[in-house]
């Protein structure tokens, strides 16, 4: 299946595509693809936003941008990896049996499946700054963002541990 027809399921079930990636075994490069794709889409969603802060500011978009750029495909990428690790064993303390990389591929998967909210979520910031437009957009992001995530996280879990993958 497309990614994209990937991210219109997620909305209708997370935990039935997560089961599907878990199933098909451990693919680390899909897991870091996603991670990548997932932190680029949230760079280009921070371009608004940056563009209006440069211009209310008189500050360089470009060196907005490269900051911006630099923390969502260099850092972000690593905060990440320690995120999921941490889940990781939140979830073992939590009696989920699943791999490291289920938590992993769940985490990336949310990230990037939530991201036309990230978007949206740049345009309103770009367009009407900061006020309640703004926090209601974040806030949906957050909420679906979490819903994919932990439901994806208990399902692909139970089936890598299943499968043993």
């Amino acid at each position: 299946m497309s990614v994209v027809m990937d991210i219109v399921a997620t909305y209708r079930g997370p935990a039935r595509v997560l089961r599907r990636f878990a199933a098909a075994g451990q693919r680390e490069d899909r897991a870091v693809a996603i991670l990548m794709a997932g932190c680029a889409v949230v760079f280009v969603s921070t371009w608004p936003a940056l563009s209006r802060q440069a211009h209310l500011s008189g500050q360089d978009v470009s060196m907005l941008l490269g900051g911006a750029l630099f923390s969502w495909l260099f850092i972000m990428p690593l905060v990440l990896y320690v995120l999921a690790s941490l889940a990781f064993g939140l979830g073992r303390a939590l009696g989920l049996k699943g791999k490291a990389w289920a938590f992993r591929i769940a985490l990336f998967w949310a990230l990037l499946a939530a991201s036309p909210l990230m978007l949206l979520h740049g345009l309103v910031t770009g367009f009407l700054g900061d006020g309640p437009p703004r926090m209601i957009v974040g806030a949906l992001w957050l909420v679906v963002f979490l819903w994919f995530w932990l439901s994806g996280s208990r399902a692909a879990a139970k089936e890598s541990a299943t499968h043993g993958h």
